[in-house]
């Protein structure tokens, strides 16, 4: 019984890139490989290096010496996540962080509202809008805190003299004014920054459809609801997310206020402390590496919201 083999089919030849193609990936690469060395060097090496520190018992003098070989311990987890001040700062910082990317969204979409319209004086009045945000923060963190000095701040005298306050508040020392102080200078400042994504995306806004709801016998109120903030959610959504990541990982701003006392101390003024305080780069590193899982993990659940409130 004789048996037929089949033949095997030929491998396809390689395709082999023509010298036009050659010379375009060249380019490519010298384009894409600056950018992919600086991120690899400014942005991926400090991470790796934070996160193989957060396993280490290590401080200023350890690291100085010995490098990344330091003796590998969990315990930095542990007393993170057993320590009650490590919570106690997130929850202030997760209150901190709603309240002002909240308030600042608000102030701002109201504040591009106001200026759509054409007016005499709206180039000055939008210049004057921006001013705190593109002023440099320690100028207007030392403004804020002579005006709400308790002793000789503006703020405080007009209550003493005509509100009828019996004394003057120290507004950046005591619990828990500090907190709500903070929270209404991070609006202020960071507002500018959803004016100008807002009053950009009015100006794309089509007036007739407005136009034809007042005809409708819409109201304002109804026009504001109904007709121009559902077209303005994508920016709302955008602005969300960016202001939340900024808040989230905020330092400067109540750091030069208050230093984090008075029940200010946010997760990165935690961190800071922790490392200049102690020298425990180990500890430090291990805070750090938590409060960046629990805001990836919070912007995850928000993607996810978002994706299923448009519908894809």
């Amino acid at each position: 019984m004789s048996t037929t083999q089949e033949p095997r089919k030929a491998a396809a030849p390689r395709r082999r890139l023509t010298l036009t193609q050659k010379r375009d990936n060249r380019s490519a690469w010298s384009m894409v490989g600056p950018l992919v060395a600086i991120v690899t060097l400014v942005i991926l090496v400090p991470i790796a290096w934070t996160f193989v520190l957060s396993f280490q018992d290590a401080r200023y003098s350890d690291v100085a010496q010995n490098g990344l070989f330091n003796p590998i311990t969990l315990s930095n987890y542990t007393d993170v996540l057993t320590d009650s001040g490590f919570w106690n700062s997130l929850w202030i910082t997760v209150i901190y962080t709603v309240a002002t990317t909240f308030g600042s969204i608000a102030l701002g979409y109201f504040a591009a509202l106001s200026m759509r319209d054409k007016f005499r004086g709206r180039g000055v009045m939008r210049a004057l809008f921006v001013l705190p945000y593109v002023a440099p923060v320690v100028a207007t963190a030392y403004v804020w805190k002579t005006m709400l000095n308790p002793q000789y701040g503006i703020v405080n005298a007009v209550g003493t003299g005509f509100l009828g306050w019996d004394q003057g508040i120290d507004f950046l020392g005591l619990e828990p004014y500090a907190l709500m102080t903070v929270i209404v200078y991070e609006i202020w400042r960071y507002f500018p920054f959803a004016f100008i994504f807002f009053a950009a995306a009015l100006m794309g806004l089509s007036r007739e459809v407005e136009e034809a709801a007042l005809v409708d016998g819409a109201t304002p109120w109804q026009k504001f609801i109904y007709v121009i903030t559902p077209q303005m959610l994508p920016v709302i959504a955008l602005l969300t997310l960016l202001r939340l990541v900024m808040t989230f990982n905020k330092f400067d701003d109540i750091y030069l206020l208050t230093g984090g006392a008075a029940g200010t101390e946010i997760a990165a003024v935690r961190v800071y402390d922790e490392l200049t305080g102690s020298s425990d780069i180990g500890a430090a590193s291990a805070n750090a590496v938590l409060l960046a899982i629990i805001l990836a993990v919070g912007l995850s659940v928000y993607m996810r919201f978002t994706r299923k409130a448009d519908g894809s």
